[in-house]
């Protein structure tokens, strides 16, 4: 027994390292498309770039409201692989590839009507918001192949596979990169060439992707028709998933609104009254402040990418082991999962530290976001560790199709978290950031710990658990 057990986490390890590994590199690589953008288009003058700027923090935000493609397909997969069942997992996946295409197509009707409302939202000015629009109206038109890409990287990975969807977003981001150059610069179409661009590069990653995924469907003897009834379980198993994300996100945007809020308050150490500073030394004050905050947010979601990929390891090996009816096998897999996000948060949490006094001068020269930048990233390099047994939990659930918990328990965290925010009105940064790793990060990593403890998430069998909440 004392032989075997170090062989099967060997062998827990490397499965670890094979799917999370690609996963990162894929991740990582995601970000570079509207980072190519910025880089091709900034070329052109500070009002194309700021257009662009805003029309990819609306674009951000319908992509991360539709992750659920991808995570809730590879929980389902995941489950008719492990049940050996894998007619019914590519089957599965057709149908996400299916929902897809269909919310994209609404997607991309509702943003291009809806273009010039929301820019008109972010009250820029006229050439801005005129850049915006173009950019955003175009890159509307490359929703419903993005959502697909997404669809199909969650069935690769519910069927173990997360190289495919690398080397397509390797790919992709070369193509997207020199379809801009050439016709933002060579053609001469400016901002629309740059959405133009990244449209092509995303209908050709999913063009890819689906070539994969029929040729899987025809080796299995899935059908390649939407299945009404299959297309509709995916939507009711995405719903739990899109509350989560937005929970998630609120209560980012509600500690974004805490920052900004204090610095703009009269009342507070960094605020003014209008006219009481004529030297502009305390608006001096308020910038660097809400700047330090954003490049500390910035710093932290990339951190998520390492601890993400191996929370997508966990998706993809829960789902199997629960299909395959293994409770004992999803605990000993839990509990190491758990160890690997643990460390992988000690690690990213001492590289964070040491490199905290470099980072700041990377993003701006300004001396005084670098002595408040410092003390912000070694309280959140204190929550690294934490945040990794968050992501691998919650990848755990995910995988397990537990849900329904997951966005109960989102709600909770917001609630309870949300009152906290109150308390530290107007409160140095390190305290806000402190909040925000003791009582947001820190709240969920107690309500999926005594998730995880417990075995009512693990219903086992080829369909997604759906466990009493």
């Amino acid at each position: 027994m004392s032989t075997s057990a170090p062989a099967t986490a060997r062998a827990t390890d490397r499965e670890i390292l094979r799917l999370a590994v690609p996963a990162l590199l894929a991740l990582v690589a995601e970000p570079l498309f509207l980072l190519g953008d910025a880089v091709v288009v900034g070329r052109l003058g500070t009002p194309e770039l700021a257009g662009v700027g805003v029309a990819a923090v609306v674009l951000q935000s319908v992509v991360g409201l539709c992750i659920f493609l991808a995570y809730g397909t590879t929980a389902g997969v995941a489950r008719r692989l492990g049940a050996d069942d894998l007619r019914g997992a590519v089957a599965l996946g057709v149908d996400g590839a299916w929902l897809a295409t269909l919310i994209g197509a609404v997607v991309t009707v509702a943003g291009v009507l809806a273009s010039s409302w929301l820019v008109g939202l972010f009250d820029v000015s006229a050439e801005v918001e005129r850049h915006a629009v173009d950019y955003l109206r175009l890159s509307f038109l490359g929703t419903a192949p993005l959502l697909v890409v997404l669809a199909v990287t969650g069935v690769l990975r519910g069927l173990q596979d997360t190289r495919t969807p690398l080397r397509v977003a390797v790919v992709g981001n070369a193509a997207n990169l020199a379809l801009n150059v050439l016709l933002v610069h060579g053609v001469g179409w400016g901002v629309a060439g740059a959405a133009v661009g990244t449209v092509l590069a995303q209908l050709g990653m999913a063009g890819w992707l689906l070539a994969v995924l029929v040729r899987a469907a025809r080796r299995h003897g899935s059908p390649l028709r939407p299945d009404v009834a299959g297309v509709r379980r995916a939507a009711r198993t995405g719903v739990p998933l899109v509350v989560r994300t937005l929970t998630l996100r609120a209560a980012i945007v509600l500690t974004a609104y805490a920052v900004a809020s204090a610095a703009t308050d009269p009342g507070t150490a960094t605020g003014t009254a209008a006219g009481a500073d004529p030297g502009g030394r305390l608006a001096a004050e308020e910038a660097a402040r809400i700047a330090t905050h954003q490049l500390a947010m910035t710093i932290w979601t990339f951190l998520a990418f390492v601890l993400d990929a191996i929370a997508i390891a966990a998706q993809a090996l829960t789902g199997r082991s629960l299909g395959a009816g293994d409770r004992d096998g999803t605990r000993r897999l839990t509990r190491r999962m758990t160890w690997w996000g643990l460390w992988t948060g000690v690690v990213t949490g001492l590289g964070l530290a040491a490199l905290s006094p470099l980072l700041g001068p990377l993003f701006t020269a300004d001396p005084r976001v670098h002595e408040l930048l410092v003390p912000v990233l070694l309280v959140a390099a204190c929550f690294q560790p934490v945040a990794g047994v968050v992501f691998v939990l919650d990848g755990v659930l995910i995988g397990a199709g537990d849900g329904r918990y997951l966005a109960w328990a989102g709600g909770v965290v917001l609630l309870a978290y949300a009152p906290l925010l109150l308390l530290v009105d107007g409160a140095d940064l390190v305290v806000v950031w402190a909040v925000f790793g003791a009582g947001f990060i820190g709240s969920r990593a107690l309500v999926l710990l005594l998730r995880a403890r417990g075995g009512r998430w693990m219903v086992t069998g080829a369909q997604v658990g759906r466990g009493p909440a």
